[in-house]
């Protein structure tokens, strides 16, 4: 009788062990552990993606009029509802490089283009000279499928061709989605959809 309660014992203990083990990294991940510095966009970045979760509106905004996009900066992640309040989307996003690129507060969408063209800033042709002064329409464009125009110039949430840049800090001030998230957005947002950043 001795013997088999430790071997149970034994099997309940190693179970346990090794699901403390498989749950331990998860665990110890600290802020700093997982706030990332910019780097080449062909390294491998672990990230804790535990702040990826639902959301409420009701803490964001008042009401749901022409629908409502939340962009969390922290999480990397953008919140979308319908005006009916019957649909949700949930898109991980990429975020500005830096905090002064990174525009936070109330804005809405004021236009959508399917197929849209892209010129750098004044700002951005003051970092990188060496950048075309317009890209058209097509595989190399910055803007990727789709982009919705906010009341903010300049900033847009659009779709990128390069998918290594979602869930990142990536961009000069824009949101960033995969081209299949803003093509879904994009029929979901309509202009006057209410945007905020935090």
């Amino acid at each position: 009788m001795k013997e088999n309660s430790q071997k149970g014992f034994g099997r309940r203990s190693f179970l346990a062990a090794g699901a403390a083990f498989i749950g331990a990294p998860a665990l110890a991940q600290t802020e700093s552990s997982t706030t990332e510095v910019e780097r080449d966009l062909s390294e491998v970045v672990v990230r804790n993606i535990s702040s990826f979760r639902a959301l409420d509106w009701t803490p964001y905004f008042s009401n749901l009029r022409n629908g409502a996009i939340l962009v969390d900066v922290t999480s990397r992640a953008l919140h979308y509802w319908s005006e009916d309040g019957e649909t949700y989307k949930l898109y991980p996003s990429s975020v500005p490089l830096t905090e002064d690129l990174t525009r936070r507060g109330r804005t809405k969408v004021v236009r959508k283009v399917e197929g849209p063209s892209w010129r750098p800033t004044p700002a951005m042709r003051k970092r990188n000279p060496e950048w075309p002064d317009h890209v058209p329409p097509g595989p190399d464009n910055p803007l990727g499928t789709h982009a919705l125009y906010l009341s903010w110039t300049y900033y847009r949430i659009h779709g990128t061709h390069d998918t290594r840049k979602i869930g990142r800090r990536s961009s000069n001030g824009c949101i960033g989605l995969y081209n299949e998230h803003i093509s879904e957005l994009f029929g979901l947002a309509k202009v006057g959809t209410q945007v905020l950043l935090i």
